[in-house]
């Protein structure tokens, strides 16, 4: 596709009947944050979906029409599609028009960070046996660029009977595009909706196919580009962000090594008309911010300075509220602390890459039968997670009453309800309690 080619002219002139007329039934490979939400709302428009996971648990949670995950208004939605007939989960693929792939793709260990896509190749090799001419495939899986053409030659080999984007062009037999998702847990539903979508084809036709699918549902505009475009435009959307939340954790490390008020710092530099610093946090946690700039760095370790110092900027922040916390325990070998806030971001019952997690851990370990942790989504960890890492979970009313230190982790609307606690020493890693 022509990189020069107006994104926006492109979504106007592909029109939304005929490309996705053919699609009566769609398979969602994954069904974790990303793709049992949008499993169920492209139920809701009417196509059959059916998801697939290898999580026994979870396939039959989702059968009997009840979420495995905590999202707003996910459960209705699940268990109207689930009764109506229209969403289903197995746990191995079967033939359908369409099949979108929304699984893991970690970054891998430190120092290297090797883009991990065996989630990817696995998923495409459990559906090649199902494929047929005319089929679609949508990779949605946040990957390095040329993810969805190694796709594209993976499934080749695997079906060496049908014709592939990356070889056959326009003449190919499947149609393969990369879409990457762009919504946050707590507004998932309501973004799928609204928020414009990238659609990456590997040929035109492909990415109208696609986008033709996804306005089954989508207000917002769906934009066409190719497939290597979209997965860089990925990456770099949380690139960015990454960036900018690492100048606000950095300049939150020097204020306090100066003891100045960091957040009074912010506030009055917002100040300015083309100011606009982020919040600092205790680190950067999700399986998006806190991974997908590794990518980038992987690709282009020369030149990705900026955006691996940032990572490792953020990387390091949990250890500056560990060291403080520490600081304050050792001087008091008496005092308890409570730490408020195992979730990645509030009011959301994801862990994943949390580094609010990491420093409740860390401090349980060091310190034990002195520290309690507190989260209101704390009932979503399993007891074994809770067990390994050595956490003593107990209502935030609770932790407090019993602890003279107070570390404010994740800014959860059910601790932000209440005042900063008097007669307590306070780490608020939010500023809520500023």
């Amino acid at each position: 596709m022509d990189p020069s080619h107006n994104p926006t002219e492109a979504n106007t002139q592909a029109g939304t009947t005929a490309a996705g007329s053919d699609i009566q039934t769609l398979s969602v490979i994954g069904l974790g944050y990303i793709g049992l939400p949008t499993a169920a709302m492209f139920a809701a428009s009417g196509l059959r979906v059916i998801g697939v996971d290898l999580n026994q648990r979870a396939v039959d949670s989702i059968n009997s029409g009840k979420p495995h995950i905590e999202e707003g208004d996910l459960d209705a939605l699940v268990e109207r599609c689930v009764a109506s007939g229209h969403l289903r989960a197995v746990t191995a693929p079967v033939a359908a028009d369409a099949f979108i792939i929304a699984v893991p793709t970690p970054a891998g260990s430190p120092p290297e960070h090797v883009p991990d896509v065996s989630y990817v190749e696995a998923a495409g090799r459990s559906l090649a046996p199902v494929l047929k001419r005319g089929d679609l495939i949508i990779l949605e899986s946040t990957s390095p660029v040329g993810t969805t053409g190694r796709l594209s030659r993976l499934l080749a080999a695997e079906r060496p009977d049908l014709r592939f984007p990356h070889d056959a062009g326009e003449d190919a037999d499947v149609y393969m595009a990369y879409c990457p998702e762009r919504i946050i847990p707590g507004r998932m539903l309501r973004e799928l909706v609204e928020n414009d979508r990238i659609i990456g084809g590997m040929t035109p036709r492909s990415a109208e196919v696609a986008a033709a699918l996804y306005r089954l549902f989508v207000r917002g505009q769906c934009l066409l580009s190719d497939d290597r475009t979209a997965e860089m435009v990925k990456l770099t959307e949380n690139a960015f962000r990454d960036t900018n939340i690492a100048f606000a954790n950095e300049l939150s490390m020097i204020c306090g090594d100066m003891d100045i008020n960091v957040w009074d710092v912010i506030s009055l530099a917002n100040r300015h008309p083309r100011v606009s610093i982020l919040k600092p946090g205790p680190g950067v946690g999700g399986h998006c911010i806190a991974v997908d700039p590794w990518f980038i760095v992987a690709s282009a370790p020369e030149r990705a300075r900026l955006m691996r110092t940032a990572r490792e900027v953020n990387d390091a922040k949990p250890e500056y509220v560990l060291a403080r916390a520490r600081q304050y325990l050792d001087a008091n070998p008496t005092h308890k602390a409570a730490c408020l806030g195992l979730a990645y971001k509030p009011d959301v019952d994801d862990f994943r890459e949390s580094p609010s997690m990491e420093i409740a851990r860390t401090l349980s370990a060091e310190y034990p039968g002195r520290v309690t942790s507190s989260d209101p989504y704390a009932h979503t960890l399993s007891q074994d997670l809770a067990a390994k890492a050595g956490l003593a979970l107990q209502p935030h009313a609770e932790a407090l009453a019993r602890s003279e230190l107070v570390l404010l982790l994740v800014g959860h609307t059910a601790f932000r309800a209440h005042a900063r606690p008097s007669g307590k020493h306070v780490i608020d890693t939010t500023g809520f309690w500023a």
